[in-house]
């Protein structure tokens, strides 16, 4: 296939990887840009799902009444930097104003049309990349209750799920009990999702993709980059902390760092960094058979291939903010109560995470050209569907590159939308 031109994709996550790939099969010659080795942001400490029932955004109906009781809860998932309140406020304002149920409805519907495309665009690359080994299949999700008022209260996200076509059975706690015995007795109900992937290794996978970029002829650099040269016909170069790369175009997939990337281009987004925290139980005897959602805690558990990892969290501070240790207590102490033989086992060593995720106030990603520059374009703004959303993304973003039609309608995640 003939190379046509020259792309730096800035971020070497998942989305920025199966971004390059991606052009790569459009014939472009393609510069994969991190400041870090390829996979070792929130792409390595993520909860490992490609959450394909995730159409349901984070701000659901009734949220701001609740918030107020959260933040005094210690075992809240939402925690907020109280200094970062008066920075945060306008993106909150924002989020409180995409909490309607006409809104809630419109953003589920979005959501979905680009989960409706994960395994189609993700597969064809996970083969490509010899990394099937890395994705179980056939573990799916287990959403938990430990109380009737939990299951009560979820009873709207899951009919938005039904309604966008995700398939899912219930069940009472012993059920969920025989497909995952480690369970605590609270569990009382649970619904199980069967079609949903997990990766064994996060971190790992993206290093696989991006061994395939530099197979197929893409370089792998690992650099920072702390500006443009613009000129009339848009982005000319990249300035990086190694100096000067002269670029056709540039896509930004640089995750949270996304916005400071498009404020240098000229444009402003509402993008908040909102942290996540997983520890990780590796050497644990300790059997997990699927991913598994507590709902009441709003923390998961996914076995690796290293151990079990439990995570969690929405704490909203600077992404440059150093992590609460409070909030790794935390999640240790859920999940110990979730899974409580992970308390017990002396031969495992328990590792903690901290890193944050790119979220707009409306829950969607921005997907598109830049509104200032004809040669750059914008992928960032995942929320907790990085992982997810990557290799739809990436196809998409190499169709609007390419000047093809895009495969999925992206007027919902059009960058100029705010």
């Amino acid at each position: 296939m003939e190379t046509r031109h020259g792309i730096a994709v800035v971020g070497a996550g998942m989305v920025g990887t199966c971004t390059a790939l991606y052009l790569q099969q459009e014939g472009f010659a393609v510069s994969l840009l991190d400041r870090k080795d390829p996979g070792e942001e929130a792409s390595f400490g993520n909860l490992a799902c490609f959450g394909t029932a995730s159409c349901v955004p984070p701000g659901m109906p009734g949220i701001i009444r609740k918030v107020p009781g959260m933040l005094l809860n210690r075992d809240s998932p939402l925690k907020l930097s109280w200094r970062h309140l008066p920075g945060l406020a306008p993106w909150f304002l924002r989020y409180i104003a995409n909490t309607s149920p006409g809104r809630v409805e419109s953003i589920a519907a979005a959501r979905q049309s680009l989960l409706d495309r994960v395994h189609e665009t993700l597969d064809p690359l996970v083969a490509a990349a010899g990394a099937q080994d890395l994705l179980n299949v056939h573990g799916g999700l287990l959403f938990t209750f430990e109380s009737q008022a939990a299951f009560d209260s979820a009873s709207y996200a899951f009919e938005l799920r039904r309604q966008n076509g995700v398939e899912f059975d219930m069940l009472d706690g012993k059920e969920a009990r025989t497909i995952e015995p480690a369970l605590t007795d609270r569990i009382i109900r649970a619904i199980r999702v069967p079609k949903l992937t997990h990766t064994y290794n996060p971190g790992q996978l993206v290093k696989r993709l991006a061994g395939l970029v530099t197979a197929r002829g893409g370089a792998v650099i690992r650099s920072e980059v702390r500006g443009f040269d613009i000129g009339a016909d848009g982005v000319r170069a990249l300035e990086t902390n190694q100096g000067t790369i002269p670029v056709d175009g540039v896509v930004i997939a640089a995750g949270v760092w996304s916005r400071r990337l498009a404020k240098m281009l000229g444009t402003n987004v509402p993008l908040a960094a909102e942290r996540g925290y997983h520890a990780m139980y590796e050497g644990t005897g300790v059997c997990v058979n699927s991913a598994i959602l507590s709902v009441d805690h709003h923390l998961s558990v996914t076995p690796l291939d290293y151990g079990i990892r439990v995570g969690g969290i929405a704490e909203f501070a600077s992404e440059d903010a150093a992590p609460d240790p409070a909030c790794a207590s935390t999640i240790r102490r859920l999940g110990e109560r979730m899974i409580p033989g992970l308390a017990d086992d002396p031969g495992e060593r328990v590792s903690e995470w901290a890193g944050s995720r790119p979220s707009h106030p409306d829950s969607k990603a921005s997907i598109g050209r830049s509104p200032k520059h004809g040669n750059a374009w914008f992928a960032f703004g995942h929320d907790h569907l990085g992982l997810t959303l990557g290799s739809i993304t990436g196809k998409l973003v190499s169709e609007l590159v390419a000047d093809k039609p895009p495969s999925v309608d992206l007027e919902p995640f059009r960058p100029d939308r705010f």
